[in-house]
């Protein structure tokens, strides 16, 4: 069981060359499905019969008119309206979640807890159902929308998801945070356009046989563990300064987990921070070793600059 669709469903690829506040006032809002006729949403059922009452921006009460009921797969209602933020199409939303049984009304599941909320909801992604996309866009932060889950487990366990919009931002689009002074004087020098996008000097550089792994520019976000997600901009050279791959030049910014990519971009990469942007040395062995990869030779040491912009 997850806790939302994009955590769900939206299982972005990486890469093949690199592995590939509204106001918080005490007032209560309580509503069932919102009848507003958005056509992006016609292919999508509305939920009837399920309430969300409380405090907006905290944990709602769920409740359900009836038990047990059945749910299709990704209905909806919108239960509480906020009052923050207009969400907007740019925007990567952060959602706190509670997961209720449709079979007796019982919680399964709930974010709220450990407040780990899901920020997997990039709205620019294509990736991310449209329909979902229009169903967000034009909240407002602190609003909380039901979807439906028919679940095919074993279990038989259909429920709803009840997910409380707690943040709407767009991605920033290169590293944001303060440039970093004491970088290695032998290390491969790296220059920025305007835009962002790097290019490399690689100053005689020979290459490690272990991970290097440099920050250019150090940021303030979230930071990234082993088992995140991450959105970046990157490029790859090899140690003789042809590049074989950048997401720049492709003109969008990939997402992916860091268990699908090569282990230098995994331990080099954990442990960083959003806004950040990092020179990766990744040695044979934590590459694509004794492996010949589209156009990068067997046994080829790897340079990356990678510019970290979000993690979920």
């Amino acid at each position: 069981m997850c806790l939302t669709l994009a955590a769900c469903g939206d299982s972005s690829k990486a890469d093949d060359s690199s592995s590939k506040s509204g106001n918080s006032s005490s007032k209560s809002s309580e509503s069932s499905s919102d009848s507003s006729d958005k056509s992006s949403l016609k292919n999508l059922k509305q939920i009837a019969g399920i309430t969300a009452t409380g405090e907006l921006g905290k944990k709602p009460t769920i409740e359900l008119a009836n038990t047990p009921m059945t749910v299709a797969d990704g209905s909806y209602a919108v239960l509480q309206k906020g009052d923050g933020k207009e969400v907007s199409a740019d925007d990567r939303v952060c959602v706190q979640g509670i997961a209720v049984n449709v079979k007796d009304g019982s919680e399964l599941d709930s974010t709220w807890e450990k407040n780990t909320p899901d920020c997997s909801w990039d709205l620019t992604s294509s990736q991310l159902n449209e329909a979902y996309k229009e169903l967000f866009v034009g909240q407002k932060v602190n609003a909380t929308i039901a979807i439906g889950v028919n679940d095919s487990n074993s279990a038989g366990t259909s429920y709803i998801m009840a997910l409380t919009i707690v943040s709407a931002e767009p991605d920033p689009t290169k590293a944001t945070g303060e440039e970093v002074k004491d970088v290695p004087s032998d290390l491969p020098k790296v220059t920025r356009a305007k835009d962002g996008k790097p290019s490399i000097d690689m100053n005689g550089y020979k290459g490690s046989d272990k991970l290097v792994v440099q920050p250019l520019i150090k940021g303030s976000g979230a930071k990234v563990e082993e088992s995140s997600s991450v959105k970046v901009q990157y490029t790859g050279w090899l140690l003789d300064g042809t590049q074989f791959d950048s997401s720049w030049d492709k003109g969008t910014p990939t997402s992916f987990s860091l268990s699908q990519v090569i282990k230098g971009w995994t331990q080099g990469l954990a442990g960083q921070t959003v806004g950040s942007q990092v020179l990766l040395v990744v040695p044979p062995d934590l590459g694509y070793g004794s492996s010949a990869t589209g156009s990068i030779p067997a046994n080829s040491t790897l340079v990356f600059v990678v510019d970290i912009l979000a993690t979920y």
